[in-house]
């Protein structure tokens, strides 16, 4: 009747190892240390990069406890002391960016967990904190809104252009010249007829004739409130950006507001990979792809035989090789929908798969089939420097779906795809301020955090076997049990412990013992009506499961209309607290009950249980007496 099988014990085990290693980490604290990642999809972070830093330590006098090449691409270095973490943050960014304007790696402070090597072999992390907490990193981006007015322009004209060829309009040219776009006619009915496209499909702009003879010109600009919203528009996008590229770093409770007309304050509470936050949102990779200057002055500018053509621009492949393209962008990233990476099937190279909208799509087909044999190139763009990824030649008729290969390994095409899904900036981005919020406003606050918890569980424990006696005992266990699973379940999620948080742990604390309450108290109604021990146990935890599904349920409603509609340190306070309640329920009857099994299902023959005190009404006067003594055990047989 009170007896686990096997596998239910197997279960418990199971459970309680897991519970163990995954909440070890959190007790082995933190270390300062310097991370060393790419700041470009291009450079690479090899072995070589690690014996640098090791050279580049070695050469300052500066010991380290250890330094390793990690899985995700970065070099770590772990120091007995932040001096020491300062001045090798100092000697690594010497060695590595000898050109501080343009540095090809990512050198930062950083805390790695003091945890051991089989524990990390596990993966088990400890909980981050929160800023409130442990500090966090603060980022302070500007956007370069001439670059957002200026990229807004340029696909302004190139739709103009498609209109008016779609419409067999003639025209000797369309140009962007400044903040305004220059449309040159043939003719005054040709300037009409552009004049009436350009009412009909900008109707944002003004129109005004240009030039002062020759050819008739059209100079088209924005309308202030047109102006306005175009740079209203390149802020909402880039902060939008900014979320998905957060999302994707997995940080939790992140901030990512407006401040002023051209700012966004990012911060990120209790990051560790702070190197690795810093080069995702820093770096302001966007995509365009444009068309090779066949021409023989195109050509002869490639060999460095010729100056550059007017109307084209010259870029740079890795290797070093010279692309003359045209300035006329043909798609940007913003017709980007998706970027995945893979495997080249005949090759078994790395590539990226790119997804364009109908737009893009029918864009790229139309250039595509009018420029069969030709080449276009691949342009990424990272911090205002243009790199040309590949420049193959078209084959055929493209569409929605192409990839881009070539010399690149799996983490860059895993990091420029990441870059790419994560949404094209409206405009480049460049942080101007950057601090570590350091955790000594938080350490009195942990301390406190800490300390109500662990109170709040001793008092806990000792009215639970005050009152209830062994079964207290039982259910001071799970109440264990619970905590140890609860703190396991969020260091495997890697999530942010906030001060709402603890709060939300202290609320578990007290909903997992309230389900013990109304167990044991429903064994003790049981007992007095005369049920035997064994059988007080079962009908006890049966009856009692009902309830106590019934009032976890009803809260875990409340707490998830928290996490579906909160915000902040809310959010942070309805995770505790839902897992909280999941926890609660596993440890207050399944695990209370294989210990209560363990205890007494092997007696065949039980005569009394310690449940502390039993009322029961005395010689059927309806009048209540005490049976027992708090500390007694109570007979089943007992009249």
């Amino acid at each position: 009747m009170n007896r686990y099988p096997l596998w239910k014990y197997a279960i418990i085990l199971v459970a309680l190892l897991v519970a163990v290693i995954y909440t070890l980490p959190n007790f082995f604290g933190e270390a300062p240390a310097v991370q060393v990642s790419a700041a470009k999809v291009t450079a690479k972070v090899t072995a070589d990069t690690e014996t640098r830093v090791r050279n580049a330590l070695q050469g300052a006098g500066i010991g380290t406890d250890q330094i390793a090449l990690e899985d995700d691409g970065s070099v770590r270095a772990r120091f007995d002391s932040p001096d020491d973490q300062l001045k090798a943050r100092d000697a690594i960014e010497r060695a590595l960016n000898p050109d501080a304007a343009d540095p090809a790696y990512v050198v930062a402070l950083n805390l790695v967990s003091r945890s051991p090597a089989w524990l990390a072999s596990l993966h088990a992390r400890p909980m981050y904190l929160g800023l409130d907490l442990r500090g966090g990193v603060h980022f302070m981006l500007q956007v370069d809104m001439r670059a957002a007015i200026t990229n807004n322009l340029d696909s302004q004209a190139s739709d103009l252009r498609q209109t008016l060829r779609e419409k067999e309009i003639r025209h000797g040219g369309i140009n962007r010249d400044g903040d305004s776009i220059v449309v040159r006619a043939r003719d005054e009915a040709t300037q009409n007829a552009v004049r009436e496209v350009i009412a009909e499909r900008l109707p944002e702009m003004n129109v005004a004739p240009g030039g002062t003879g020759g050819e008739p010109t059209l100079v088209a600009t924005f309308k202030p409130e047109a102006l306005k919203r175009v740079q209203e528009k390149a802020l909402e996008q880039n902060i939008s950006t900014l979320k998905n590229r957060v999302n994707a770093l997995g940080v939790s409770e992140p901030v990512i507001q407006r401040q002023g007309i051209d700012r966004i304050v990012v911060q990120l509470p209790g990051v560790q990979d702070t190197t690795r936050a810093k080069a995702i949102l820093g770096r302001t990779a966007t995509l365009e792809m444009r068309m090779v200057d066949e021409s023989a002055e195109g050509r002869a500018a490639e060999r460095n035989a010729g100056p550059v053509p007017f109307g084209s621009e010259r870029f740079l492949t890795r290797e070093g090789i010279p692309v003359i393209v045209k300035r006329e962008v043909v798609v940007t990233g913003d017709n980007l929908t998706d970027a995945q990476p893979g495997f080249d099937s005949q090759n078994q190279k790395p590539k990226v798969d790119l997804e364009l909208d109908a737009r893009g799509g029918k864009i790229v087909r139309d250039v595509s089939s009018k420029n069969l044999q030709k080449r276009m190139a691949i342009i990424l763009f990272e911090k205002g420097k243009g790199e040309v990824l590949t420049a193959p030649q078209i084959q055929g008729e493209l569409g929605t779906r192409f990839q881009i290969s070539g010399a690149m390994s799996i983490t860059e095409a895993n990091d420029l795809a990441l870059l790419l899904r994560a949404g094209a900036l409206a405009a480049p981005m460049e942080i101007i301020e950057e601090r570590t919020i350091g955790p000594s406003l938080g350490a009195d606050q942990i301390a406190q955090g800490f300390h109500s918890v662990a109170w709040g569980f001793v008092a806990i424990v000792i009215f639970m076997c005050l009152y209830y006696a062994m079964f207290g005992v039982f259910s001071s266990v799970a109440l264990a049990f619970n905590l140890l699973l609860l703190v396991a379940i969020l260091s495997m999620l890697q999530a942010t412990l906030t001060l709402p948080g603890m709060a939300a742990m202290a609320l578990a604390l007290g909903m997992a013992i309230d389900a013990n309450v109304l167990i044991n108290e429903r064994i003790r109604e049981e007992l007095r009506e005369g049920a035997t021990p064994q059988m007080a146990i079962h009908t006890g935890y049966n009856r009692a499961w009902a309830t106590i599904l019934d009032s976890n349920v009803t809260t875990l409603i409340a707490g998830v209309a928290l996490l579906t509609f909160g915000s902040g340190p809310i959010r942070g306070f309805a995770v505790v607290h839902c897992i909280g309640i999941l926890t609660s329920m596993f440890s207050a009857v399944f695990f209370s009950r294989g210990l209560v099994n363990l205890w007494y299902g092997r007696k065949k023959r039980l005569q009394a249980v310690s449940i502390g005190t039993v009322w029961k009404p005395a010689g059927g006067e309806g009048k209540p007496a005490a049976v027992a003594a708090a500390m007694a055990d109570f007979s089943g047989n007992a009249n």
